[in-house]
């Protein structure tokens, strides 16, 4: 039997991890692009502030960039 997702999604919760994680998968996994694995590893080290500053920016960026293409 297979669980649902929301199964495991409760699970990951409870376990304090991913479901990607339960998986098996890792990060590496995750990220096949190495570069943009090391800008989250660098990203998540900054200071609250100027990451909650910088994931706006990108946040827009890619907002205005999903409207630019309908």
């Amino acid at each position: 039997m297979t669980p649902s997702i929301e199964a495991a999604k409760k699970l990951a919760k409870i376990l304090d991890t991913t479901v990607g994680y339960l998986l098996g998968e890792t990060e590496e996994e995750l990220f096949k692009d190495q570069k943009m694995l090391q800008r989250f590893i660098d990203i998540n080290s900054l200071p609250e502030k100027e990451k909650e500053c910088l994931l706006l920016t990108v946040d827009h960026f890619i907002k205005a960039t999903k409207i630019n293409m309908l």
